[in-house]
């Protein structure tokens, strides 16, 4: 079994940091090189460089969460659930599909709970705004 694991290119495993500017910004990003080649496929497919492809993610996860976090652990994460939603025929293997073009729902349906967001709190307005339909 780890054969599997422990045959991988040593190269695919060491890190390497870029420096990217994020609205005048410039922060480091330390990632595997393989992090980085998956995230470069995911741009390649949607027509961007990595760079466009990390500025597009963060600020899509600012307006989505009000803050960031721990940005490499996301990017990480991020290329992980790329490549296991490719393995479960969510996201088509033929890379000249661009992700933009597919159904974010249809791609997210029924996923194993653990991959998605837990359901948001309700809130005392909800609790209220409930009760008078009910």
């Amino acid at each position: 079994m780890c054969e599997v694991f422990i045959s991988a290119d040593p190269e695919s495993y060491a890190s390497r940091t870029r420096s990217v500017r994020l609205h005048g910004v410039v922060t480091s990003i330390r990632l595997e090189n393989l992090y980085w080649d998956v995230l470069a496929e995911i741009g390649d497919r949607d027509g961007m460089s990595v760079v466009q492809l990390i500025e597009k993610l963060y600020d899509e996860l600012v307006v989505a969460r009000g803050g960031v976090g721990n940005f490499s652990s996301f990017l990480r994460v991020s290329a992980l659930r790329y490549m296991a939603l490719q393995a479960h025929d969510r996201i088509p293997m033929d890379n000249s599909v661009p992700i933009r073009t597919l159904d974010p729902k249809a791609v997210l349906h029924a996923l194993p709970s653990h991959w998605a967001l837990p359901p948001a709190p309700r809130t005392t307005d909800t609790v209220v705004a409930l009760r008078r339909k009910g």
